[in-house]
């Protein structure tokens, strides 16, 4: 019985010792080398899109503004120190098409002339109404406008022929900025007392009048704190004082 056992058993591996069962060093190393292949590729890949985000990035940051988008920059900087933002704006903005460059000295000098224009445009409305009413108090009121309207006028044109300089000299000086600013705020209190007459009067004009005066009123204030503010404006744009 002994003998049958052994018999059988001949010939028979044991599983653990089979080689087929062992690992193929060739497959092996095959795929070690796929993989480190396609972990090269990836990192490749993604190197290339970091640099060509970072490119995109520097081309977006490096991109210079056209004159037009710091000129509305500035613009409204120097805008933001006045009571009516957005009447100095549009005023400024409609004049500076040819601006070569964002400067709050051309934005004073462009606001007074947007001042003298408008009050240029009004200038005759006193004697419109006197030849449409017959209320002695109101003409007599209104007399006295014409006269005010033509001395606020002469001063706004006093103001505009100190930006008018030579080469080489200073567009804006202390003593230049002060008598702009007494000459804008002696404007001013012109048509307020134009105002005040047909207050007096009891003129039934004085809305009317009022109203119409009223873009000229804000583009005088316009003017006046641009004066004001314009050490702090050249400062906060970075520009000396020519």
């Amino acid at each position: 019985m002994e003998s049958i056992n052994l018999v059988k058993g001949y010939g028979k591996v044991n599983p653990s010792e089979d080689p087929s069962s062992f690992p193929n060093p060739r497959a092996a190393h095959k795929r070690r080398l796929t993989i480190a292949l396609s972990l090269t590729l990836f990192l490749t890949l993604l190197i290339c899109a970091f640099v060509g985000a970072f490119i995109h990035a520097s081309n977006s940051d490096d991109h210079t503004p056209s004159p037009s988008s710091n000129s509305a920059d500035s613009l409204k900087i120097v805008c933001a120190v006045t009571q009516h933002p957005g009447s100095c704006f549009d005023s400024i903005s409609s004049l500076n098409s040819t601006s070569p460059k964002p400067d709050p000295e051309q934005f004073l000098n462009l606001s007074l002339q947007a001042t003298v224009r408008e009050l240029t445009n009004i200038s005759s409305l006193p004697k419109t109404l006197i030849s449409k009413i017959n209320h002695p108090g109101t003409v007599s009121a209104l007399k006295d406008c014409i006269s005010l309207f033509d001395d606020a006028l002469s001063q706004l044109n006093q103001s505009a022929e100190l930006l008018n300089v030579g080469t080489g000299e200073s567009t804006l000086t202390v003593m230049k900025v002060k008598n702009m600013q007494t000459w804008v705020s002696a404007a001013m209190t012109d048509q307020d007392t134009c105002l005040e007459g047909l207050d007096e009067m009891g003129s039934p004009l004085l809305g009317e009048v009022k109203a119409r005066v009223q873009k000229s009123k804000e583009y005088m204030s316009n003017t006046l704190a641009i004066l004001s503010n314009m050490p702090n404006l050249l400062k906060k744009l970075g520009i000396s004082m020519h």
